[in-house]
């Protein structure tokens, strides 16, 4: 076996669009263009919105694919390609426009977040990684902001390494869950890679591996005078943990250092009774401003159901079911074509299913977001490509869930979503730092997302309307298809 010392993201793909992308090759449609949409159909747990995230590893990826020699190899020893379609994977670049959705956008079902229009085989050759890394830091987001919610405004830290589905998944899910509104992360490759900050005191092992507890939180107490966080539920956590605690505190404050960042972690029982008791005790103490820390098996509604019972808690360290999004794990985004080059101009394309919410938008869209006069977001507009949009007058549209009502937008603003981010294979955007990512989503939600939509349980649904024309057209091609 050809053994290589690092991998090529530009392999991550599904075989067959490797055997698509040569039978295109064979028929010589290497310079044909087409479109191709990312969307996805229904948001995870229910929700009524979801978080757009991962488009710069998607522009990094496209930026940079290549096929190595070891590459080219490994393709001819499967003894599917003739050695014309090697040699042009040996120079094959992507040289397509993409347009995209603000990274951080609240996205709805059914909206293209995504559009690549390049040559047939390149824009082939894209779709699994594309999907991969959208469908991934999407899902991890959107759940982050669900957890950040729900803690209501108490800090969220990330604790999922340990049980991701593997290191990348870790890495870039840190990345998706700071995105959504976390504080930091305990993963430091995160940290390092992508500026989030990072946590961490000590676990059982230390406390364990002492000769006592009350040892234990000397020595570390000593180590980290300055960031003294202690678990106090090895043993016992009201009647060792939380006095052992409590004990440092003071010989650290009758020894004159400062008590800056301190507190105490639980880790497992009865989360909301512990740390109510354990807020008494600390404040008895006189360490009113000892912060409690808990994690175990956290999520939305376990976070909520502590936060109703009384739960004493400063902050939560979020880890399996944040990092796996263990409640709706998969995400759903697709990559279809809808449009394919023809005498100059693109044609739509359309695909039906006998189920209706499998039945495709076709052709080149916009996306334009539609705000009222208070700047909440009302709906989300699809017209065609070209199309003019003027809100100066009232604006007809279809609702086409209800396309028999006569309906207009009456004193709205609208933006497009919808922008060019690579040109000829080559980036025009900057990269934003996830500071700012995450600042934009919690703008977003904080102005122009109706609370409503934000709720757990039967969130209102958001509006994704049509222009006329881009209605009818999309109305005659499913017409065209029936009566062939």
């Amino acid at each position: 076996m050809t053994q290589f010392e690092s991998r090529n993201i530009t392999m991550m793909m599904d075989l067959y669009e490797m055997t698509m992308a040569y039978g295109y090759f064979k028929e010589n449609d290497t310079e044909k263009k087409v479109a191709f949409d990312v969307f996805y159909r229904k948001n995870p747990d229910g929700g009524g919105f979801s978080i757009f995230a991962g488009l710069e590893q998607v522009i990094e990826y496209l930026e940079n694919m290549h096929f190595d020699d070891v590459d080219v190899e490994y393709f001819r020893s499967l003894n599917l390609f003739d050695e014309a379609f090697l040699t042009y994977l040996k120079n094959f670049r992507f040289h397509g426009d993409v347009y995209a959705f603000e990274e951080g956008t609240i996205m709805y079902p059914n909206e293209p977040v995504v559009t690549v229009v390049a040559p047939l085989i390149e824009a082939q050759l894209v779709e699994t990684a594309i999907l991969a890394q959208i469908n991934h830091q999407s899902l991890i987001a959107t759940k982050a902001r669900r957890i950040v919610k729900a803690a209501a405004g108490r800090g969220v830290s990330d604790f999922g390494a340990r049980r991701a589905h593997n290191m990348d998944a870790a890495i870039y899910g840190a990345r998706a869950s700071y995105i959504g509104g976390v504080n930091g992360t305990a993963t430091v490759s995160a940290g390092q890679m992508f500026g989030i900050p990072v946590g961490g005191t000590h676990a059982h092992s230390w406390v364990m591996e002492h000769s006592d507890e009350l040892t234990a939180f000397r020595s570390y107490a000593k180590v980290f005078p300055n960031n003294c966080t202690l678990l106090v539920d090895t043993y016992d956590v009201l009647k060792s943990g939380v006095p052992n605690a409590i004990k440092v505190f003071q010989e650290m404050k009758d020894a004159g250092i400062p008590l800056t960042r301190y507190g105490i972690r639980l880790d497992s029982g009865d989360l909301a009774y512990l740390s109510r008791k354990a807020r008494k005790m600390l404040d008895k103490a006189g360490f009113t401003d000892a912060k409690i820390v808990v994690s175990n098996s956290l999520d939305e509604y376990t976070i909520t159901s502590i936060l109703s019972q009384g739960g004493c808690i400063d902050s939560f360290g979020v880890g399996e079911r944040m990092i796996t999004a263990k409640t709706d794990p998969v995400f759903g985004a697709v990559y279809k074509i809808c449009a394919v080059e023809e005498n100059g101009k693109f044609a739509p394309r359309i695909k039906v299913s006998e189920t209706v919410e499998k039945i495709t938008n076709p052709g080149l869209k916009s996306v334009y977001r539609v705000y009222d006069e208070e700047g909440h977001a009302v709906a989300d507009l699809i017209t065609g490509f070209d199309e003019k949009v003027d809100f100066s007058t009232p604006y007809r549209y279809v609702d086409p869930e209800k396309p028999w009502k006569n309906r207009s937008y009456e004193n709205c603003t609208a933006k497009p979503l919808l922008h060019k981010v690579i040109e000829g294979g080559k980036r025009l955007t900057k990269t934003k730092t996830l500071q700012e990512l995450q600042a934009y989503v919690k703008k977003q939600l904080d102005n122009e997302i109706w609370e409503e939509e934000q709720r757990f349980e039967n969130p209102h649904k958001h509006y994704i309307d049509m222009s006329p024309d881009y209605y009818e057209m999309k109305m005659s091609m499913l017409h065209n298809i029936r009566t062939v």
